[in-house]
């Protein structure tokens, strides 16, 4: 007899990738006229619709056709205090750092602006069907709490942490050693855990965290072993030429990190384009994970991402937008420019739809240390998910339409779909 459940069914194609393509050959899976059932803000069942309605007959069944449901988009590696720079373009790093970028991450010292700025920039997040994020937040703790606060009101969950800094940025984004640890120590009792948020250590990199900062960083982690850890390694080769000079005792970048514990399975480290061998070899070892930036790469000169070394290594990465250096908050396209730039790699490796589609998903999930409850549709997982429909009039509509195949319209989805086509985002079954 049917098993009776109450619930929402929700009908339209449904994509998700419960496994890692880069290691199975059946990751990607497909109902190209599925069902969702969401019960309590959880996935209670995925699959073809007519099997799921059959046996849950008491659900309410909501028609979505023609739209796609995807897993909630999670983005590794994104900056709140830049989201009003995005579009500066013909700087390298350190030089887009300087002129544009420190000079607003200082106006954070004024509560009012960092509120206003919070607001836009979780806002923006949502509109793009990115339902978990790790973000660099601010040098400042009210601005700090301001990001938890307003992820808290929108619903969206993040993973983030006041930025620690001591030296060669702007004199009033430095904390002292002890002004670090206290302000961190205020912010991780008041936010983390709490909600669905998550409190990240975050030393913005080596270049500006002298070895007190690092041991006041590698302090709050031996006191709350459960806290993420991002930071920036190896994205420029400048840089990596600045801290082996500030770091003469380190053999590579990499080192830094690793002699303040810094580096483990709940570590995201950002970009990682000019790595060595050896580096990548201890990254898969401390079981960390690579935030991969391609725009922002792009964007900055940085270098292209060397993919099929870290997958040789057997290191994770998942996809980050980098605002502001990246291009925007579209998590699609961010996939998309991963997909072209290793088309043109020196040692190319051509990517699928269902290797974007877990980069932009599960990857992150595994990543953050959440891949058992968000990243897919696992039944008893949270019900993140993006409603994508597809404008009337346009060429993806058109290829909904006459797709001669799922991974075909999925594929179009990566490199014709915009935030207009976002028609509905949702955390743990909520609207945002």
């Amino acid at each position: 007899m049917a098993a009776e459940h109450k619930g929402v069914l929700l009908r339209a194609a449904v994509f998700h990738t419960p496994r890692d393509p880069f290691l199975f050959e059946d990751a990607l899976e497909i109902h190209a006229d599925g069902g969702l059932l969401i019960v309590d803000g959880r996935v209670a069942a995925c699959g073809d619709y007519a099997g799921v309605q059959a046996k849950y007959p008491e659900s309410r069944t909501r028609d979505l056709r023609p739209a796609l449901l995807l897993p909630g988009f999670i983005d590794t590696h994104v900056h709140y205090p830049q989201i009003r720079i995005l579009g500066g373009l013909g700087y390298s790093l350190l030089d887009w750092l300087q002129e544009n970028t420190l000079p607003e991450e200082a106006k954070f010292a004024d509560l009012h602006y960092a509120r206003a700025v919070a607001a836009e920039f979780i806002d923006a997040l949502a509109a793009h069907g990115t339902t978990t994020a790790a973000v660099y937040a601010a040098h400042f703790a009210p601005a700090t709490a301001a990001l938890f606060e307003a992820a808290a009101r929108k619903g969206v969950r993040i993973a983030s942490g006041l930025v620690l800094s001591d030296r060669l940025l702007r004199p009033e984004l430095h904390l002292k050693p002890q002004e670090a640890y206290d302000q961190s120590k205020h912010l991780i009792a008041q936010f983390h855990g709490k909600q669905r948020l998550l409190y990240s250590v975050t030393p913005r990199f080596a270049i500006s965290a002298s070895e007190a900062i690092l041991e006041v960083c590698q302090t709050l982690l031996r006191e709350h072993p459960d806290l993420r850890v991002q930071t920036h390694l190896n994205e420029n080769v400048h840089e990596v030429i600045e801290t082996s000079r500030l770091f003469p005792w380190a053999g590579d970048y990499l080192a830094v990190y690793e002699r303040f514990g810094l580096v483990g399975p709940l570590s995201i480290l950002g970009h990682n384009v000019h790595s060595t061998d050896l580096e990548l070899q201890r990254v898969a070892q401390h079981k960390a994970s690579i935030a991969h930036c391609p725009c922002s790469n792009a964007a900055l000169g940085s270098g292209i991402f060397p993919l099929r070394r870290h997958l040789a290594a057997g290191v994770r990465f998942a996809l980050g937008t980098d605002v502001g250096g990246g291009i925007g908050f579209g998590m699609l396209k961010e996939a998309l420019q991963a997909y072209l730039v290793q088309r043109l790699a020196p040692e190319p490796f051509l990517l699928h739809p269902e290797h974007l589609l877990y980069l932009a998903t599960r990857a992150g999930a595994e990543a953050l240390g959440l891949k058992d409850e968000i990243g897919d549709f696992t039944v008893g997982k949270a019900a993140d998910f993006v409603v994508l429909r597809p404008r009337e009039g346009t060429p993806l509509a058109v290829i909904r339409e006459r797709s001669e195949s799922p991974e075909r319209l999925l594929s179009a989805v990566f490199t014709l779909a915009a935030a207009e086509d976002i028609a509905e985002v949702y955390v743990a079954g909520t609207l945002l």
